[in-house]
């Protein structure tokens, strides 16, 4: 994170002749259960989602400016929206129209979370943005509404604003925060492309034609396994009803995952919508080798080692 701290610095102020700016650090999350039901006459899916916030950041800096504007550094910031349709910018609007002021301001998104990689990037930058703009602005909203508006930019903002754990339901937006007795290591192995979140539940829907589909619910297993901190249960109850599609989409995931387990992760599953992959892994120490044998297999661009819980949108 030196390099996208230092220009997130930079972006937010830090001279001498800058104005100032404020700067939220936001996680990136693990679906560590994805329950999906049946499409609903609305097009969404009811969901059961066990998220876990890992220590894998975006950085979004807010700063007066004569208009909205939205830039981008790190990795594959040339894949990332610029204009209104940007959670972040969104995020602005949304804010400023609440409060009958003009959504002037310029947001600088400093990436480290794999871009459409089913780690809720884009939800953290809309999260990220609304924090830093509330803390500019000097609204001082509260938590109930921060989430409403979180609820109202996409299923998964919500959850970058509260990090943690927490089980997500209806879309994955009504949150219930969840205690974690331990730490939690992972490694990240990041895809070459991304994936889109609606087309992998269109395959889903498509696999699932004529199937009944259950109702989703969180597995008790893996609730307790969270609470007691208990790596190899949660290894055994790690689910992601959406795995299959996104590997219908992008077959080429199987080799990576196979390639995590046999470097000696615990688990490997899809996280979210893919395609990046979740391997969860002992210790420290083992996370660094199955993340060197990932980038050694090739059959990734490059892998991250993370931990979790961490905490959600934080103002540095």
């Amino acid at each position: 994170m030196t390099a996208t701290g230092g220009a997130t610095a930079a972006a937010s102020g830090a001279g001498s002749n800058a104005a100032p700016g404020v700067t939220v650090r936001v996680p990136a999350k693990v679906n560590v259960q994805l329950a999906v039901g049946a499409a609903r006459p609305d097009g969404f899916h009811d969901l059961a989602n066990v998220f876990l916030a890992v220590s894998l950041y975006d950085e979004v800096t807010a700063a007066p400016a004569a208009e909205l504007t939205v830039t981008c550094e790190g990795p594959d910031a040339d894949k990332v929206p610029l204009d209104r349709t940007n959670l972040a910018a969104r995020a602005a609007e949304l804010l400023a129209a609440r409060h009958g002021i003009s959504p002037d301001v310029h947001l600088h998104i400093a990436k480290d979370i794999p871009v459409a990689g089913g780690m809720a990037g884009g939800s953290a930058d809309g999260a990220g943005a609304l924090l830093a703009c509330d803390a500019l602005w000097g609204l001082n909203s509260s938590r109930a509404e921060l989430l409403e508006i979180c609820a109202e930019l996409g299923s998964d903002v919500p959850f970058s604003l509260v990090g943690g754990a927490a089980l997500g339901v209806g879309r994955g937006e009504k949150l219930t925060e969840l205690p974690v007795g331990g730490t939690f290591h992972w490694v990240f192995a990041v895809a070459d492309g991304g994936l889109s979140t609606p087309v992998v539940f269109g395959e889903f829907d498509r696999l699932t034609e004529g199937v009944d589909v259950p109702e989703p619910a969180a597995s008790p297993a893996l609730l307790d396994a969270l609470r007691t901190g208990d790596v190899a249960a949660l290894a055994g109850a790690l689910a992601n009803d959406l795995q299959p599609a996104a590997v219908s989409l992008r077959p080429a995931l199987n080799a990576t995952l196979e390639a995590g387990t046999a470097a000696g992760a615990l688990a490997a599953l899809v996280s979210g919508s893919g395609p990046t992959t979740a391997f969860l892994v002992k210790d420290a120490e083992a996370a660094d080798a199955v993340a060197a044998a990932l980038i050694a297999s090739g059959t990734c661009r490059t892998a991250h080692v993370a931990m979790s819980p961490a905490p959600g949108a934080t103002v540095l």
